[in-house]
């Protein structure tokens, strides 16, 4: 039942009898306890208007966060803590708003639309902690791994540090606009593999413009980033710590002995050990168990800050999930991880769900086909995002250089890395042509119809290699997913800084580590660590300048991704398996039951819920994570199901790209989008309004006027519709998901 104003003052009435604060009653009103799940110490901040601090754009303001210099450190030696938060905020926010002139910044979306006083400065208070790591929730030991024994974890030392390994961090923030009497919160888990801030910009703008609590988390990813050869790391607040076991503070430490960490450190020296591959915990299984966390967590500050109190002062639990409308939100894998909570919610913590291109890996059901069009229905949907991943890190390069793609933003890598990654493929019979032009056709051939990623994604594809998104999260989740150590050197990857000529590791720059919590996204290359591989020909080398062994040239370690891709498949053209350490076999097996164990059921349990996904995602394709999600909740749920799925025109996963030539004329903004799904949310949940039905929403890309992209405009962002045509109108029928084209 939607919380309306009629319903909050139903509850209020009845609040009467049963002793609820709305009333001025305090008896029988438990008292407000601390989480069991809450860890340490709980570090806290207010921030008032006369501070040059806040809780959104850390005293920077709009203009602030839309410059591109970045805030200064005045000290590279020892930042302070406020530095380390303020430098963390812009980058976060940067890389999921687009800020560029022209682009939407400021009119659209951004901190002073509809606040422009202080140029949308939201004081308030901020609660940082560690929360219990998800499967050591009860009925679990917290020193479980799986099932597996201590014996058995790779790297284990044997010492009881495995909390520092999986620990998973949350934050709230509590504007001093919170209103008790229409009492709101927004989950805010990161994007990608990002830090405590990494959904500042998204569902923390959204939510602390409204007035709402906004509770963060980290899901067990985030920045975290143990210098092996150092021992050092980072602090919950950001400040570079030494990495000895027992360091409460620490965010992560990899699982190894003193001696392990030296003989790894002799061998491979300058390296990284980070927190999202290396933790051993497979955190994604998690996520949705982390964000249930942090709403518990929230509920708990919020009555600290703001709950009634008995007559001897104590607070009490009187703001409750009955009496606060609670929206799971966030983008990209925060968005997957609110979805997940709302799955796992038993509880009733949650009341409607409105996610952005949510990285959702639904179980497989072949029940049902997707349509697109007149197109041939794709029955083979629901691809992890590791098979479709590893699948763009081993085929892209060669296919940047197919017909259709030569003008493509960004399009960086047509050299002599993308020849040889072509006559490799053909080499080992994975594509066809007897020349790089057919090799390459064939290439996007393979990505576009044997792995059915879209044809409208291929533009936005050959920048997102060149930045090295697939190769990175390939990297990373075949770590995570297999639970690999650090030691294990999985396929031949390590992480660590690289020289900027010979490509060779090297020590990173102090004054780069001591920032690493405020310019790292979490997943290398970040923050000037970067991929090495270290079976190159040349020996350990930069993932993009190396060659794999036995004389092919420089192919962007295209060996290692053919052994990352066999890690899914069960087989290795390349026959390159690593370091040897474990059987191809054994390493899959492992992998593919970190993937079984983060499988989406499709059950929302009859919650409202609205997705908002890009027909042109790059990083998580579409028929295997938003519209086949879609069609299982349909299967799932039935006549019950309360999913709205909004998919849009002319938008790619990174809106950041959309401040680079290019990108900004051919696509738009899909922030705009996520903040209309939020807004007719909380309109639905506050106000009973109907959301509207499920569509296909056709922006108009911005193109070029005397070369350059002119100001997004209203013409290009139409509205979700409250009463689609027929023609825009997404349909389920037959066990048929019908998409228009």
């Amino acid at each position: 039942m939607p919380k309306t104003t009629s319903t909050v003052a139903y509850l209020s009435l009845a609040g009467c009898i049963f002793a609820l604060p709305a009333c001025g009653i305090t008896e029988g009103v438990p008292l407000n306890e601390r989480p069991a799940t809450v860890k340490g110490e709980i570090l806290k901040h207010s921030f008032d208007a006369e501070d040059n601090d806040d809780l959104l754009t850390a005293g920077l303001g709009a203009s602030g966060l839309q410059s591109d210099e970045a805030p200064s450190v005045a000290d590279p030696q020892a930042p302070t803590t406020q530095e380390l938060r303020r430098l963390a905020i812009w980058n976060n926010y940067r890389a999921l708003v687009p800020t560029a002139p022209g682009g939407g910044y400021g009119e659209f979306f951004g901190p002073d639309v509809g606040n422009a006083e202080g140029e949308g400065k939201i004081p308030g208070d901020e609660w940082l902690a560690f929360i219990r790591s998800g499967d050591a929730r009860p009925g679990k030991s917290e020193q479980a791994d799986l099932g597996r024994s201590e014996q058995e974890r790779p790297g284990h030392s044997g010492e009881a540090n495995l909390g520092q390994a999986g620990r998973v961090t949350a934050m709230v923030q509590v504007p001093e606009s919170f209103d008790v009497a229409n009492a709101c919160m927004v989950t805010a888990p990161s994007s990608g593999s990002r830090g405590i801030y990494g959904a500042i910009g998204t569902a923390g703008e959204w939510g602390l413009k409204r007035g709402c609590a906004v509770v963060y988390t980290d899901k067990g990813t985030g920045t975290g980033a143990h210098n092996l050869a150092e021992n050092r790391t980072q602090a919950i607040d950001g400040l570079l710590v030494d990495a000895r076991p027992g360091r409460t503070e620490a965010l992560f430490r990899a699982d190894l002995t003193e001696a392990q960490r030296r003989d790894f450190e002799a061998e491979y020296p300058h390296r990284f050990a980070f927190k999202h591959a290396h933790s051993g915990r497979n955190p994604e299984q998690d996520w949705g168990e982390n964000v249930l966390e942090s709403i518990r967590f929230g509920f708990y500050v919020l009555n600290e800050l703001h709950g009634e109190t008995d007559a001897g002062d104590r607070r009490l639990r009187s703001l409750t999930p009955e009496n606060t409308l609670v929206i799971a939100s966030s983008v990209s894998n925060g968005g997957g991880a609110s979805v997940l909570a709302a799955e796992a919610d038993s509880e009733g913590l949650i009341d409607g769900v409105a996610v952005s291109e949510p990285n959702v890996q639904p179980t497989v059901d072949e029940g049902f086909s997707i349509q697109q069009g007149e197109a041939n229905p794709i029955s083979e949907h629901s691809r992890s995002l590791l098979d479709y991943t590893t699948a763009l890190a081993v085929y892209q390069g060669c296919a940047n250089q197919a017909e259709g793609l030569e003008a493509a933003p960004l399009n960086l890598v047509t050299d002599e890395r993308s020849d040889n990654i072509c006559a490799r493929l053909a080499d080992l019979g994975l594509i066809d042509g007897a020349d790089v032009e057919a090799q390459a056709a064939d290439a996007l051939r393979v990505l576009n119809e044997e792995f059915a990623l879209q044809s409208e994604q291929n533009l936005a594809q050959p920048g997102n290699f060149a930045i090295n998104v697939p190769q990175s999260i390939s990297i990373t989740y075949g770590n995570a997913y297999g639970r690999f150590s650090v030691t294990d050197n999985l396929c031949g990857f390590s992480f660590a800084s690289t020289n900027a000529e010979t490509f060779e590791p090297q020590s990173l720059d102090e004054a780069a580590e001591r920032v690493l919590f405020s310019t790292s996204n979490g997943i290398p290359p970040t923050g000037g660590v970067n991929a090495v591989y270290n079976l190159a020909d040349e020996g350990p080398t930069e993932m993009s300048q190396a060659s794999s062994p036995g004389g092919v040239g420089r192919d962007y370690a295209l060996d290692g991704f053919l052994c990352l891709r066999g890690l899914v498949t069960g087989e290795n053209p390349a026959n390159a398996d690593g370091q040897g350490r474990a059987a191809p076999q054994e390493s899959s097996q492992r992998v593919h039951e970190g993937i079984d164990a983060i499988h989406a059921s499709g059950d929302l349990r009859g919650k409202p819920a609205v997705f908002v996904t890009p027909r042109a995602d790059q990083i998580l394709p579409i028929n295997h994570t938003s519209r086949p999600y879609y069609g299982l909740n349909q299967r799932v749920e039935g006549d019950n199901s309360n999913l709205h799925y909004y998919e849009v025109l002319n938008a790619q996963h990174l809106d950041v790209l959309n401040n680079i030539a290019g990108f900004d004329a051919l696509f738009i903004p899909l922030h705009h989008y996520y903040f209309q799904a939020l807004d007719l949310m909380y309109d639905h949940l506050r106000n009973g309004a109907s959301l509207p039905p499920s569509q296909v929403v056709r922006t108009q890309p911005r193109g070029t006027e005397d070369g350059e992209a002119p100001p997004l405009s209203e013409e290009n962002l139409p509205s979700i519709s409250a009463e689609p045509d027929a023609g825009n109108r997404i349909l389920f029928e037959d066990e048929v998901l019908r998409i228009p084209d």
